[in-house]
């Protein structure tokens, strides 16, 4: 009975926290990194390039991406490859042509509600990896980069783990 009521006040808690965490405002970023790549313009082949930008620079962080256990982790990892993470972009835009650069920084910006594979976040102040094709004045592609929605081991399977789910599961055994 003990274990029951230990598992069912861990549940409670833990949707209480989620509900919090989908308030809204300017605390609705708090645990989460997200990666903005904005295209140079909207034409066709800005856009089409910054597709390409994203999957060098998806593999390029991946394997750093996968080592962090927590946002400020990830922010500090990726804090230090900014320089490299604009160096990739830039490589990609010269083998297609494309001379305009590529400028990386971490800050905290205004986000609209976005949805991705089903999960919703809402507006609100984010930290984010901004990564600004030349001008950066066209559409972007964004994800999350902590917790990994868009950052995979390069096999396209995401596994997802619950530390909530690994204390449910020790205290029913």
């Amino acid at each position: 009975m003990k274990k029951i009521v230990a598992v069912v006040c861990i549940l409670v808690a833990v949707m209480g926290i989620v509900l919090i965490g989908f308030q809204g405002g300017e605390s609705v970023g708090t645990e989460y990194l997200r990666v903005h790549i904005r295209a140079n313009s909207n034409s066709e082949a800005d856009q089409a390039v910054k597709y390409k930008v994203r999957d060098a620079v998806v593999a390029y962080l991946t394997p750093t991406v996968a080592e962090c256990g927590d946002k400020e982790t990830a922010m500090r990892a990726i804090g230090e490859k900014l320089t490299a993470v604009a160096q990739v972009a830039d490589g990609v835009l010269r083998e297609e042509g494309y001379f305009y650069g590529a400028k990386a920084s971490l800050r905290r910006e205004e986000f609209p509600t976005r949805v991705y594979d089903g999960a919703t976040l809402m507006a609100g102040v984010y930290d984010a990896l901004i990564l600004e094709l030349g001008t950066g004045e066209g559409d972007n592609w964004w994800c999350v980069v902590y917790p990994p929605l868009c950052f995979t081991s390069g096999n396209g399977n995401i596994v997802y783990k619950s530390k909530i789910m690994e204390i449910i599961r020790k205290f029913g055994e």
